[in-house]
């Protein structure tokens, strides 16, 4: 028999970004907690909103069913004595199963006997298991920030309120704290009332009753309509932003949506400011004409019915216009110094107090640019862009602007250097230089603008490892991975040739020649750092995990060189020859590890033909070998099998004459190393 059961967990109000992650965790732990208790159900439903986490997993079975469970207990050896009865063991093995000698029966496991029994275990009633899901899943749900309520050591995200726990029309006995299961519910925080659940499936109309819509998905789709409806009514464009909708979704439990306006006169101010003050300030959908441009209209969503809806709006109306009152005054304000006045104010604000200021972290930048600039081959007019940009691209920092609104720093600065009379190279890479502001947010489009990203990145990377603050575990506050991961996306995007052990010595030299802050850290620490983020990369993409390995052990530094050759290996990986291959490759690898002397290769000391051969096509192969692709590369060293065989089916390396031994092992070391070039081959699994 079957019967629906519902859980609901009343809380105080979460924040708005935890509600959809913790009402899926809730769901993914009592997944695992009804395979483990072996219930099964139909399927599940999820509610939440601000006040409350639920679930209801419909056709849960009334019980376990009753099982067998195999156990293994000591091996033969142990089991018996030396007269051949049941030793201590075996008993103590039987009683801790419940059951005696005589249910004793023998299984070869891996080669060796062992006593078995199998118990029957009799199925335990759902309404009795249930109680345990308040020990086993809620109490052990983690959040990122958690709190404790009255004189209670208990934490969670928010204070416990009530619970609502039915098996049919039963009530489950649960208790967290002081508060019991029940099958009362509360309605909407000022338009409902207390609400009895009278059976699982009732619970969603029962709710709505009481002003509470629990499914998020209906709530989203009742405010997107709403919406829309505005803009077909009076022909407007509304960004319906994907992130804004879920955060406004997460802040309501009955939502109704309306229309607010303000002053005309405050389009002049740039646009990402209104559209910051509506969207990320006030949580208001901005509008535009169909031609896209800001109308003087926003639409904001109430936690609430249609009941004295205009005075909301007024109250909202308000709000906005102080918040536009404020930066119209920052936007007149800031235009009436010059960058050059920003910047001298740069020498007052700390980078870091174990660091220095941020016009010392410019003056380092700026360096790393030329470094950068040289090496890539940047144009005369991109190499004085770039030169320009870096002197200045932190000065939005101490406008008033920036100072209100912290998150349009880079976005401020494009629009007031191109207001003092910057080129739009130049705006533009001020801008870009933040760029990623998330793991997979978007990469700048200039080349100037990529090469101040990596510069600026690079250097607080530097620098913060030189003060001893590299991140652990989780703990990273200064994103240094994803600046890391910054730097590895921007030179994948624009193909940026740069070994980053021949860039990191430069930019050592080079800084610390002219820095009072010297940048002083275990390079080996900072490589694996970012060896960490290319396998995050590598995997994303669904490189095979072996392939990550051999081409991070490989020699290269070149992070461009790395992902391109993981994807050539990826790509071979099914190739007729490719075991064949890995196969010699890896045994040069190998063999020329034991080379425990340098010597110069004595062609006059080969022996026999095969050692000539394979000689030869690594010389033409070597003039060439730094100027192929990877693809090529392989292909190439591919090509080697052939005559790789050859010379270990004809040549002993190991031999006694130790002129012709470190010879041999001279020869290899030298194709090793090539190989090498590519990636650790040995490295690779191949069946």
């Amino acid at each position: 028999m079957k019967n629906d059961f519902l859980f609901e967990l009343g809380l105080e109000e979460m924040p708005a970004h935890t509600v959809t992650d913790s009402m899926n965790q809730l769901h993914d732990r009592m997944v695992d907690f009804l395979k483990e208790y072996h219930l099964t159900y139909d399927s599940i439903d999820l509610f939440s909103t601000p006040r409350r986490l639920a679930f209801r997993i419909n056709g849960l079975v009334d019980s376990q069913e009753d099982r067998k469970e195999e156990s293994k207990g000591p091996s033969m050896k142990v089991a018996k004595d030396n007269e051949g009865n049941w030793s201590k063991a075996a008993i103590g093995f039987t009683r801790g199963q419940g059951l005696t000698v005589e249910d004793i029966y023998v299984k070869e496991y891996n080669g060796e006997e062992y006593i078995f029994v199998t118990k029957e275990i009799k199925g335990e009633k759902t309404i009795d298991i249930l109680p345990k899901m308040i020990d086993e899943v809620i109490k052990k749900m983690t959040f990122k920030t958690m709190m404790h309520w009255g004189n209670y050591h208990f934490e969670f995200i928010r204070p416990i309120r009530w619970i609502v726990a039915l098996y049919g029309e039963k009530v489950v006995p649960m208790q967290i704290l002081n508060i019991e299961s029940s099958p009362i519910s509360e309605g909407h925080r000022f338009l409902g009332k207390e609400v009895m659940i009278t059976r699982p499936e009732a619970y969603e109309g029962l709710l709505r009753a009481q002003y509470v819509l629990v499914d998020p998905y209906v709530r989203k789709t009742m405010i997107m309509e709403q919406i829309i409806e505005f803009a077909t009514k009076n022909q407007w464009k509304i960004d319906l932003d994907e992130d804004l909708l879920e955060e406004v979704n997460n802040l309501v439990e009955y939502p109704t949506s309306f229309v607010g306006t303000f002053d005309e006169k405050y389009l002049q101010i740039p646009r990402p400011v209104l559209t910051t003050s509506m969207k990320d300030h006030q949580r208001y959908f901005y509008v535009t004409s169909p031609n896209d441009e800001l109308l003087p209209y926003f639409v904001s969503v109430r936690n609430g019915n249609l009941e004295n809806l205009e005075i909301v709006m007024e109250g909202n109306e308000k709000v906005l216009t102080a918040r536009l009152e404020d930066a119209e005054f920052f936007y007149q304000e800031d235009q009436k110094l010059s960058i050059s006045d920003y910047v001298s104010k740069l020498q007052n604000v700390v980078f870091h107090e174990k660091i220095g200021t941020m016009t010392e972290k410019m003056a380092r930048t700026q360096i790393i640019c030329e470094i950068l600039a040289e090496k890539l081959g940047l144009s005369k007019d991109q190499t004085k862009d770039l030169k320009r940009a870096a002197e200045i691209y932190k000065f939005d920092l101490v406008t008033g602007m920036v100072g209100e609104f912290s998150e349009l720093q880079g976005i401020m600065g494009e629009i007031y250097a191109l207001l003092f009379g910057e080129n739009e190279q130049v705006a533009s890479a001020i801008r870009e230089h933040y760029m990623p502001i998330s793991a997979d947010g978007n990469l700048p489009l200039t080349t100037v603008g990529a090469v101040l990203a990596i510069s600026d990145k690079l250097d607080s990377l530097m620098s913060f490892f030189s003060a001893g603050l590299i991140p652990s575990g989780s703990n990273d506050p200064y994103a240094l991975r994803r600046q890391a991961h910054g730097i590895v996306r921007i030179i994948e995007k624009f193909g940026f040739d740069l070994d980053l052990d021949e860039l990191q010595n430069e930019i050592i030299s080079k800084v610390n020649s002219k820095s009072e802050f010297k940048y002083n850290y275990d390079k080996e620490v900072l490589d694996k750092f970012f060896a960490d983020r290319l396998r995050k990369m590598m995997q994303v993409e669904n490189i095979r995990h072996d392939v990550i390995d051999s081409v991070l052990e490989g020699n290269t530094s070149n992070i461009e060189e790395i992902l391109e050759i993981s994807n050539v290996l990826n790509q071979h990986l099914n190739d007729e020859n490719f075991k064949e291959t890995i196969e010699s490759l890896s045994r040069i690898i190998r063999i020329a590890k034991k080379a425990e002397e340098q010597v110069e290769i004595d062609e006059t000391l080969f022996e026999n033909e095969s050692e000539k051969a394979l000689y030869n096509v690594m010389q033409e192969l070597e003039s060439n070998f730094p100027k192929l692709s990877a693809e090529e590369k392989y292909i190439s060293l591919s090509k080697l099998q052939p005559s790789i065989n050859k010379y270990f089916d004809e040549t002993m390396v190991m031999v006694e004459d130790k002129n012709v031994k470190n010879n041999r092992l001279a020869h290899l070391s030298k194709l090793s190393n090539m190989i090498l070039d590519v990636a650790n081959m040995d490295k690779l699994i191949v069946k």
